[in-house]
């Protein structure tokens, strides 16, 4: 199965393309330290690129997969929008991934070689002193509906307290833990270097879970956004 996966949901815009014989083809673009995501001007032409380096068309792809969230409202929305608008021109079943869960895939065994752990917390930075975060058992993260933590937000403080139980074997990725390290470590947690590659929410994965998810039309996939936009509770407040 081709599977053309992107994600926006954090600051980077991430596109990947399996199936294409034994090469998994991606692209990415990380903003510069302080400037803004490039989701709406980077994202397609970045799916065109990876496109082009596989040497396929559109109508030779089989499944469209694009990261839901949670994140941040701008860039979910324009990844989901643009990932209905493809599925719909093209005629390709599309899925909606689970950015938490994509993110962590990272973990060893798949994607690293550190041992010894047995759960693994993926955490991205919600902003406002807020993380979005999902645990899961490494060897079931693959699979569907077993995750230890369902996705939530929360304080990392709050977060540390629910993490404590699963004790040291538990392996802690992505910009919220590296945000929040101290906080995160205090319950006994391992987190890698703030630099490694583990920490990045990469397409590569979400082409992994797209094939066992099953395909919707394109309106009933919707983002994630765990909580209300920034204008609707400046709004409220």
């Amino acid at each position: 199965m081709r599977v053309l996966a992107f994600d926006t949901a954090t600051p980077a815009t991430t596109v990947a393309l399996s199936g294409a014989g034994d090469v998994i083809y991606t692209a990415r673009d990380d903003p510069k330290a302080g400037a803004r995501p490039g989701h709406a001007t980077r994202l397609l032409p970045l799916t065109a690129m990876v496109l082009d380096r596989a040497g396929i068309g559109w109508d030779e792809v089989d499944r469209i997969g694009v990261g839901v969230g949670p994140g941040t409202f701008t860039g979910l929305r324009i990844g989901i929008a643009t990932a209905r608008a493809l599925a719909r021109a093209r005629d390709i079943p599309l899925v909606g991934v689970s950015t938490l869960q994509s993110l962590a895939l990272a973990g060893p065994p798949a994607r690293s070689n550190l041992v010894g752990y047995d759960t693994v917390l993926a955490v991205l930075d919600a902003r406002r002193g807020e993380v979005f975060a999902a645990s899961w058992r490494i060897s079931e993260v693959e699979q569907f509906e077993t995750a230890l933590l369902l996705p939530h937000v929360l304080a990392p403080e709050a977060l540390a307290d629910l993490v404590a139980p699963l004790g040291p074997t538990t392996l802690a990725i992505g910009d919220g833990a590296v945000a929040f390290r101290e906080a995160l470590e205090r319950s006994g947690a391992f987190i890698p270097d703030d630099d490694s590659q583990l920490h990045r929410v990469t397409a590569t994965n979400h082409c992994r879970l797209a094939p066992g998810l099953q395909a919707s039309v394109p309106d009933d996939v919707r983002p994630d956004y765990l909580r209300a936009p920034d204008a609707e509770m400046a709004r409220r407040q």
